[in-house]
């Protein structure tokens, strides 16, 4: 079959672009959102902010946890916890910027954060404490941002990939505290004291 007698010619591509770039000046207003866009807008909003929420809350139980750790193994529990901190604060601002790009407002009012977030904030008495609850919170953020990933599937292709890529540092976050725990064990075991997940170092 000769390619010229095709239906689909050269010129149908050229009449395309022509009729996108027609659309983009029509609807600047709408920012990175086009016509293609096949998600209910204020609804990712709304789950972008929830996640928003999730990470604020994350940050901050972080950070009380790097200033509160004591004891021997303080210093080294303490700098993962900074570590983590910072990057979930690197999370939010990616939410926070794939929100306006949506055009709708990254909510960081502290009015409601506790409530719009979907881990939790407990802030442990010892140091084998804060690490259970981070674990804890983090598998929470894995469940939750496993879910929304599924929701947004191929109707939102920009705001899933975001997610994933914070979903897997999540799952890097489990793991790293989970050798934590780990760590700890194992080296009151080889000094030959009994494990009590009470313990404070």
């Amino acid at each position: 079959m000769n390619p010229s007698s095709s239906k689909e010619k050269p010129g149908d591509f050229t009449a395309d672009i022509h009729e996108i770039r027609c659309r983009a000046r029509q609807h600047i207003e709408c920012g990175a959102v086009t016509d293609g866009y096949k998600a209910d807008r204020d609804t990712v909003i709304r789950v972008l902010n929830e996640a928003l929420a999730t990470e604020i809350v994350c940050v901050l139980r972080y950070k009380r946890h790097h200033y509160m750790a004591s004891g021997i193994h303080a210093q080294a529990v303490a700098d993962e916890f900074l570590e983590h901190a910072n990057q979930e604060q690197e999370h939010a601002d990616k939410i926070a910027e794939r929100i306006t790009q949506l055009g709708g407002e990254p909510n960081f009012s502290p009015e409601g954060l506790l409530t719009r977030n979907h881990s939790e904030y407990v802030e442990g008495t010892s140091l084998v404490d804060m690490i259970r609850e981070d674990l804890v919170a983090e598998r929470i953020a894995i469940g939750s941002y496993s879910e929304i990933i599924r929701y947004l599937g191929n109707y939102d292709p920009t705001s899933r990939r975001v997610m994933e890529e914070i979903l897997a540092k999540e799952e890097e976050h489990a793991d790293d505290l989970l050798t934590l725990i780990d760590t700890m064990v194992a080296e009151h075991e080889r000094a030959g004291k009994p494990w009590r997940g009470d313990i404070a170092a």
